[in-house]
C-alpha cells in the first residue's frame, strides 16, 4: 500500500491555507511589543507551505480530480464542494503563490520594521495569501468565486494601509467600485453555468462541454461574463486608471499585487478554457482590449520617469499580452507569461529601491548613437523571419496560427531592445541573436506543455483574431521605430504630451466616481503657535 495516496495528497492540498490562516489568528490579538512573534509564525507558515508545494509538486499523480466533502444542494451533490484540482496548473501556481509569500513576508518583516499598524498588515496579507491557495487549488467554480471575492477584499485593506492619505484611498476607492462590479458579473456567469449545467465541479463542466455540438446562449453568455471579469480584474483600458495610482500602498503590497493578484485573471481563464475556447465573441473581445491594453500601455511607459510608475504602465501591457494569448487559444504560452511575468514584477518593485543607483552605473557606460529608422525596420523584418523558419523547422505538425502571431509579435519588439543598447555592431548583432533565442524558446514552450493542460484549441484562427494584434503591433513597432530615430522630432513633439497623460482614458471615470462618491475631507492638523515653534517669539 503506498505510504500517500491520492485521496491523502488532496487532503494536504486542502491544508495548504491553513499554513497562512493559523499565523493569521495569532496575529489578531498580537501587540506591537508581540509582533516579533507574529512576523516568525508566519514565516514558518510560508516556509511550509513552499516546502509543500515542491515536494507535492515532484509527486507523480495523474491529473484529475478528488471530492473531499460536499453539500448535496443537486442530484448529484455536486454545487457545493470541497474539491481539490490535482493537475500541472495547481502544482506551478501553487509552488508560485507560497514561493512569492516567503519572499514578500521576509521582505515585509524589514519593510515595516517599527511601524505601530503591523498587526493590521500581517492579518491582512495572511489572509490575502490564504484566498489565494484555496482558489488556485480548487475545483469547484463556487469556491473559487467566493476565494476571488475575498482576494479583493483582503487587497482593499492593503491598499488602504495608509488611509490618511487621499491618493491612496481614491485609487482603492476606483478599484473596489470596478471589482465589485467584476464579482456581481462573475456570480451572474456561475449562476449561467449551474442552471445549464447542473454542475459547478470545473472538471464536469469541461466534460460536458466536450459532449455538445454547440455552445447553448446561456453558457456563451457565461463566457462572456468571465471575459468581462477578466478585463476588469487585471486592469485593462479603460479601466486601468486605479493600479496606476496605488502606489500609495507599501511597496511589498505593491509587489503582492502587481506580482501575483492582478495575474488572477489570466488563471481563471486558463482554468475554464474549455468554456472560453467554445466563445467566439469571449475569445475576440479578449484579443481586442488585450491588444489595445498592450500597445497603449508600451507606448505610455516609455514616457514615464518614475520606477514604479513605469513598472505599472509596465503590468497593464503584460495584463494585456497574457489575455491576448487567452484570446487567441495559447493558453500555454499564457501560463508561461503567467508565471515570468510574476516572478520578474516581484523582484523589480522589492529591488525598486536600488534603481537610482544601478541606473547611476548605467549612466557611465558609453551611449551609443541611436540606430536609424531604416536599420531599426530591417532588424524588425529579419527577426521576424529567422523566427518563423526557425518555428518551422521545430514543429514537426506545423506551426498554429496562434504560435505565429505571437512569435512575429516577440519578433518586432525584441530588435527594439537589442538596438536601444550600448555597444558596436558585434554586441548589437549578438544581442538580436539573443532575442531570436528567446523567442526560439518560447515556442519550445507551447511545444512543451502542449496537452498536458488538458486544453484542446484550433490551431485555425479567424483572420480578424489574427489581423487585429498583428496591425496593432506592427504599428507600434513602426511607431516606436520613428520616434527611437528621431526622438526630438515634430511628431514626437505632438504626441508627447497626449501620450504623457496616458491618452486620458482614465478621466471620465475619476470624475463619476468623484461626483458619485467623494472623498470625505479629513481636518488638517491645527497649526502650533509661533511660540511652539519659536520660544523666543511672542504667541
Amino acid at each position: 500500500m503506498p505510504l500517500l495516496t491520492t485521496s491523502s495528497i488532496a487532503w494536504l492540498y486542502a491544508l495548504f491555507p491553513l499554513c497562512f490562516v493559523i499565523p493569521a489568528l495569532f496575529v489578531r490579538c498580537a501587540s506591537l511589543a508581540t509582533i516579533a512573534r507574529a512576523w516568525r509564525l508566519s514565516l514558518i507558515g510560508a516556509s511550509l507551505a513552499f516546502a509543500g508545494a515542491a515536494a507535492l509538486a515532484l509527486l507523480p499523480v495523474p491529473p484529475q480530480s478528488i471530492r473531499l466533502l460536499s453539500v448535496d444542494l443537486a442530484a448529484d451533490g455536486s454545487l457545493l464542494a470541497l474539491s481539490i484540482r490535482l493537475d500541472l496548473l495547481t502544482k506551478l501556481m501553487l509552488l508560485l503563490v507560497s514561493f512569492i509569500a516567503l519572499v514578500i513576508l521576509r521582505y515585509s518583516r524589514n519593510y515595516l520594521d517599527g511601524d505601530r499598524g503591523q498587526p493590521r498588515y500581517l492579518r491582512a496579507m495572511l489572509l490575502t495569501l490564504a484566498a489565494v491557495s484555496v482558489l488556485v487549488t480548487t475545483n469547484n467554480l463556487l469556491l473559487l468565486t467566493l476565494a476571488w471575492i475575498g482576494t479583493g477584499f483582503g487587497l482593499h485593506q492593503l491598499l488602504t494601509y495608509y488611509g490618511e492619505r487621499a491618493p491612496a484611498r481614491l485609487a482603492a476607492r476606483k478599484k473596489f467600485v470596478l471589482s465589485r462590479l467584476a464579482d456581481l458579473l462573475l456570480l451572474v456567469a456561475l449562476v449561467l453555468v449551474a442552471g445549464s449545467l447542473r454542475t459547478l465541479e470545473i472538471d464536469q463542466i469541461q466534460a460536458q462541454l466536450a459532449t455538445l455540438p454547440t455552445l447553448p446562449p446561456a453558457l456563451a453568455g457565461a463566457a462572456l461574463l468571465l471575459a468581462v471579469t477578466a478585463i476588469l480584474k487585471c486592469a485593462q483600458l479603460p479601466f486601468h486608471g486605479w493600479l496606476i495610482q496605488v502606489m500609495e500602498a507599501p511597496t511589498p503590497v505593491s509587489a503582492l499585487l502587481h506580482a501575483g493578484i492582478v495575474n488572477i485573471g489570466g488563471f481563471v481563464l486558463i482554468r475554464l478554457a474549455a468554456l472560453i475556447s467554445r466563445s467566439p465573441s469571449a475569445e475576440l473581445l479578449l484579443v481586442i482590449v488585450g491588444s489595445v491594453t498592450a500597445v497603449v500601455s508600451a507606448l505610455v511607459m516609455t514616457t514615464r520617469i518614475s520606477i514604479k510608475v513605469k513598472l505599472a504602465w509596465s503590468t497593464c501591457a503584460q495584463m494585456g499580452f497574457m489575455l491576448l494569448q487567452c484570446g487567441l487559444g495559447a493558453y500555454e504560452l499564457a501560463l508561461l507569461h503567467l508565471l515570468a511575468h510574476s516572478l520578474y514584477k516581484a523582484h523589480a518593485f522589492l529591488s525598486s529601491g536600488s534603481a537610482v543607483a544601478t541606473q547611476r552605473v548605467a549612466d557611465l557606460v558609453p551611449k551609443a548613437a541611436p540606430a536609424g529608422f531604416a536599420a531599426r525596420v530591417a532588424a524588425g523584418l529579419a527577426a521576424t523571419l529567422i523566427v518563423l523558419m526557425m518555428l518551422h523547422g521545430i514543429s514537426h505538425e506545423g506551426v498554429g496560427d496562434a504560435t505565429a502571431v505571437l512569435a512575429v509579435v516577440l519578433a518586432l519588439s525584441l530588435p527594439q531592445l537589442a538596438l536601444a543598447g550600448a555597444g558596436d555592431l558585434r554586441t548589437r548583432l549578438a544581442l538580436i541573436a539573443t532575442a531570436v533565442f528567446v523567442a526560439t524558446l518560447y515556442a519550445f514552450w507551447h511545444q512543451l506543455f502542449e496537452g498536458r493542460l488538458g486544453i484542446g484549441s484550433s490551431a485555425v484562427l479567424d483572420p480578424l483574431r489574427m489581423g487585429i494584434p498583428l496591425a496593432l503591433f506592427g504599428a507600434l513597432f513602426l511607431l516606436q521605430s520613428w520616434l527611437a530615430a528621431h526622438p526630438r522630432g515634430a511628431l514626437a513633439r505632438r504626441l508627447y504630451p497626449h501620450v504623457f497623460a496616458g491618452f486620458y482614458l482614465d478621466e471620465i471615470y475619476t470624475r463619476l466616481l468623484a461626483r458619485a462618491w467623494p472623498l470625505a475631507r479629513r481636518p488638517r492638523p491645527a497649526a502650533m503657535p509661533h511660540s511652539m515653534v519659536n520660544p523666543e517669539m511672542p504667541s
